[in-house]
């Protein structure tokens, strides 16, 4: 019998961290899901140890090594091999309360069907303080867009999606020497369709280590133009207000400059907005370089130090 839920995890070099995961499946109180391990190209024990829990047998586990695509590729490899109904993401770093596959799937038996994308639920830090806030409660649907912009949720969220979305909606596009695009590429799309079930319940412990993705997004930045600029000229495109707009042209006009591509404004979709927002993206770029630059002396002063 198909479980109803996927875990999946996305990791790299991250033996070392993985196992907070694995203890934290094996007390499931409910074990109606699978834990798939995308491994992009890891050169630590990664596969050894994936392979002394499966022979434990104390959790269902899938593995999928891969050549190292970076965070996006796993997902889209994820989403590829995920034949349960839903799907949710969690970080090689990151943990999930005992009862949380139990919460999941009574709550989406109880209420969910094809008119909603999934359940929106809290992340919270080892500690159990909840990241930002928590949702309002005077209603239970939402999209993730109007949960940001009109009702001032703060903070990263936990996102269970319908495998079925996920699925068809376009993979995350790999550009040539670079490993990272926003994954809120698919999150936007899938968004525009069918609102979130809402669910005031922390599903997800995570913590933001120095090698993450999270703790560098400036490196990520400048290593990966051609990844933002992809996602901000699509952000554009359905931000909800005039301030969103903007915001994203200014890193879409950042962006173009760090690749060098002369014809962004007649490539963007918010021509106007693009334009106004030149010497702003002009700062940020500038901002990002000076940024790394400064990293770069700070560390080579506390090495001859």
């Amino acid at each position: 019998m198909i479980p109803m839920l996927t875990i999946f995890t996305p990791t790299y070099n991250r033996a070392y961290t993985l196992h907070l995961c694995y203890e934290s499946l094996k007390r499931q109180t409910c074990k109606d899901f699978i834990w798939l391990i995308i491994d992009d190209g890891s050169t630590d024990n990664t596969r050894e140890l994936v392979d002394s829990w499966i022979l434990e047998n104390k959790v269902l586990i899938s593995y999928r090594y891969q050549e190292n695509q970076g965070m996006h590729g796993a997902h889209n490899t994820a989403y590829e091999l995920i034949n349960t109904e839903l799907n949710m993401c969690i970080d090689s770093d990151d943990f999930i309360p005992n009862d949380a596959v139990e919460k999941i799937t009574s709550y989406w038996r109880i209420n969910g069907n094809e008119k909603h994308a999934g359940i929106i639920g809290l992340d919270a830090s080892p500690n159990g303080k909840v990241i930002g806030n928590k949702m309002p409660d005077n209603f239970h649907v939402s999209s993730l867009s109007d949960l940001y912009t009109k009702h001032k949720v703060r903070g990263d969220k936990k996102l269970v999606y319908r495998s079925e979305l996920t699925r068809k909606t376009p993979p995350y596009p790999i550009f040539p020497g670079e490993k990272y695009c926003p994954l809120s590429y698919k999150y936007i799309l899938i968004d525009q369709e069918y609102p979130l079930l809402i669910m005031n319940e922390i599903l997800c412990y995570v913590e933001y280590l120095e090698d993450g993705s999270s703790m560098n997004i400036i490196k990520q930045y400048k290593r990966n133009p051609r990844g933002f600029s992809f996602f901000r000229k699509f952000a554009m495109q359905y931000a909800p207000s005039f301030k969103e707009r903007f915001r994203e042209s200014i890193h879409y006009v950042s962006s173009n400059i760090m690749i060098r591509n002369r014809k962004f404004l007649l490539e963007s979709p918010r021509k106007i907005i693009t334009f106004f927002a030149i010497p702003f993206g002009l700062f940020l770029y500038l901002y990002i370089q000076n940024t790394e630059r400064s990293t770069v002396l700070r560390k080579e002063h506390s090495k001859q130090n």
